[in-house]
């Protein structure tokens, strides 16, 4: 089995089709659906399933996908190594993030990452908690921005503690308060982010005991302060979700003052590209006074 083939499963998983995987591998699509099909006739049984939606991994090719990520990440780690030896940085740094994270932090951080190692790519990968931990799991990026807890096969990085707080509308009786309680809370129509978008609410709710009204479930944060602006409800936001937030919504302080912990999610052994963009993200919030631990 050659390195080109399973170069060539991986994009077609990543890009979900022969086209994606082929503009991704700058080759031609009869290439990648080659490379496929004498993988699977070696392997003995089908990666892939095609269909009119597109293309799926099959239980077989789930369980193949991880070994397969694995080798090419240490076929890519031993090339930065050999880079390193010879004096020469290369290599790429795939980086998931969530949306706070990638606007306030991500811009800066990825110039002085590329001013000081300009041979090294970044790419981007925005998703939800669960899929940003999964991604990173199985090998589909380097890194990952998150908030504890994960799982333990995982090594979280701590960086900053991010202050969760209540946003109501001005409209809102209690908008001229400095605190809502948490049986306050309970009474009035929730606006949630999406399972999987809100673990830091959720546990807030189960260490006090709340339970909550939830009115609407809502992944973007402009779309939960747009409807908390005109008054459908309460929301807790991190504190960082909230720049540049409306004049005509008020911020409230918890009962109990809670945070989420924002670090970076990484596999045990790291790449060198990947090490040096976390000294990169330790260093630029440490600069800026950002670094709570």
């Amino acid at each position: 089995m050659t390195l080109n083939r399973y170069e060539a499963f991986n994009a077609v998983v990543e890009s979900g089709s022969l086209t994606g995987a082929a503009k991704l591998l700058n080759l031609t699509q009869s290439s990648i659906s080659h490379a496929i099909s004498s993988l699977e006739n070696e392997l003995g049984f089908s990666l892939l399933t095609r269909g009119k939606a597109g293309i799926f991994l099959t239980s077989n090719g789930e369980r193949m996908l991880e070994y397969i990520r694995d080798i090419l990440i240490l076929n890519d780690k031993m090339k930065q190594e050999a880079s390193e030896i010879n004096g020469i940085e290369t290599g790429v740094v795939r980086i998931g993030t969530f949306t706070s994270v990638a606007a306030q932090w991500l811009p800066f951080i990825i110039k002085k990452f590329q001013d000081a190692h300009p041979g090294i790519i970044v790419k981007l990968f925005e998703g939800d908690y669960l899929t940003i931990e999964n991604e990173v799991s199985t090998g589909g990026i380097d890194c990952g921005f998150l908030t504890s807890p994960i799982t333990k096969s995982l090594e979280f990085l701590p960086f900053k503690k991010d202050k969760m707080l209540c946003i109501l509308s001005d409209q809102h009786p209690l908008h001229t308060s400095n605190t809502i309680s948490f049986e306050q809370i309970e009474t009035e129509p929730l606006i949630m982010p999406k399972k999987s978008w809100g673990n830091e609410i959720e546990q807030i709710f189960k260490k006090n005991n709340i339970k909550p009204n939830v009115l609407f479930e809502v992944s973007d944060d402009q779309a939960i302060i747009a409807m908390v602006q005109n008054n459908l409800g309460i929301s807790i936001r991190p504190e960082m979700t909230l720049s540049g937030i409306p004049a005509n919504i008020g911020i409230l302080n918890l009962e109990i003052e809670s945070f989420r912990f924002i670090g970076l999610a990484v596999k045990p052994n790291m790449s060198p590209a990947t090490k040096k963009f976390v000294d990169c993200v330790h260093s630029w919030l440490s600069d800026n006074n950002l670094l709570d631990f």
